[in-house]
């Protein structure tokens, strides 16, 4: 075997290993898991539910009608509203706030506005300070809950050692029309934080719908990017675990571009290097009892682009010294021409948009990897 061909069988095991060894192996130990808590269970089970007074947190710089919206669809959910209340932290402009509480005219609706000097965790600062909840519920302003999301989110902090809980965002699947590459990256994660939490906590929540108990918020850092995985890394650092709710639904049928994509995917995968530099126990192994499903979840990833250009380069290599045998040149040539009839009319539709895609969430991982590198944490803009 090549030298070229050696780089190519490498670097496609290690992707095979990162994106689907690691979701494989984490299946069998959750499984595993839950087998040895069956067999400790004794079955009994409390028909008490459990009904704390809650805050639902939304930091947002969304117009007056989307945010009433929003509140609207709160209140209509199945927990019982004299234990419920709402706290809009805006990052926006003080005389803003004003137009916004008329609009809402709810007693169980706080306003107030970020501290300065702006951002998501200005504003969560501000809502958290103003709300009295003894569970704290955090969402967006774009998604909708399940009439039952709220109840099945809390019914996890009535365990003392669950410190927080993430719930599950659904993006309908389009009408006749296959899922984007983002699409199905996402029903990937959200299985996998399903078996990370079965095995200790998941990494991260999901930052539309979570839950948090009071006690254990801390002000976030202005600038922070990523506040639904700095709190939850930061709470298993203390020994606490972060479930996973299933039934705790967020339904988002936004659908976004490969620009767009890209942009949120910048941000994202930067609040990931963000977090090393600002949390560092997380890199830890003594420290962080979920170490290796954080390396395996959220650093090995970002390899992805790399490796695959590896893989790239080691097969273009491999192939070229065959081709250049007279005895394969013939059938590289076949090949090479049929591969180009039969694709060329897929690369102007369906191929060619999953491509697009593809490439767009790569240029994601290179970028956010030299935003890192620089410590270039400003990536709203």
């Amino acid at each position: 075997m090549t030298r070229y061909a050696q780089l190519a069988v490498w670097s496609l095991s290690l992707l095979v290993s990162i994106w689907l060894g690691y979701p494989l192996l984490v299946a069998g130990l959750a499984r595993l898991a839950r087998l040895a808590l069956r067999r400790r269970s004794d079955g009994s089970t409390s028909l008490e539910p459990y009904r704390p007074f809650v805050s639902v947190i939304m930091a947002t710089r969304e117009a007056d009608a989307v945010v009433a919206d929003r509140v609207s669809d709160v209140f209509r959910s199945s927990y019982p509203g004299e234990l419920l209340e709402i706290v809009v932290g805006l990052d926006r402009v003080e005389e803003t706030a004003g137009a916004l509480c008329a609009r809402v005219a709810d007693p169980r609706v706080v306003v107030v506005v970020g501290d300065a000097p702006g951002g998501k965790a200005t504003a969560l600062n501000a809502a958290v300070r103003a709300a009295r909840g003894e569970v704290l519920i955090f969402s967006d302003a774009r998604q909708r809950f399940d009439e039952d999301s709220i109840a099945a989110l809390v019914a996890p902090l009535r365990d003392p050692r669950i410190g927080a809980a993430s719930g599950c965002l659904d993006i309908p699947p389009r009408v006749a029309a296959l899922p984007s590459p983002t699409e199905c990256y996402w029903l990937l994660e959200r299985w996998l934080r399903e078996r990370e939490a079965e095995l200790h906590s998941t990494v991260g929540v999901t930052g539309a719908v979570w839950a948090l108990r009071r006690s254990l918020w801390l002000p976030l850092r202005a600038g922070l990017i990523l506040d639904d995985v700095f709190t939850p890394m930061r709470l298993v650092l203390a020994g606490y675990r972060v479930a996973f709710v299933r039934a705790a639904r967020a339904v988002d049928d936004r659908r976004f571009s490969a620009a767009q994509e890209y942009r949120r995917k910048v941000r994202t995968l930067t609040g990931v290097l963000q977090l090393c530099a600002w949390l560092p126990g997380v890199l830890v192994p003594w420290r962080n009892p979920i170490w290796l499903q954080f390396v395996a979840h959220k650093l090995l990833r970002l390899l992805s682009p790399y490796l695959a250009l590896a893989c790239a380069v080691g097969l273009v290599g491999a192939l070229s010294i065959s081709a250049l045998r007279p005895d394969t040149q013939a059938g590289f040539m076949a090949a090479g021409t049929a591969i180009a009839l039969v694709a060329w009319p897929s690369m102007r539709g369906r191929l060619g948009r999953a491509l697009t895609w593809s490439l767009a969430i790569q240029a994601a991982l290179v970028v956010a990897t030299a935003n890192g590198l620089r410590g270039r944490w400003d990536v709203w803009r």
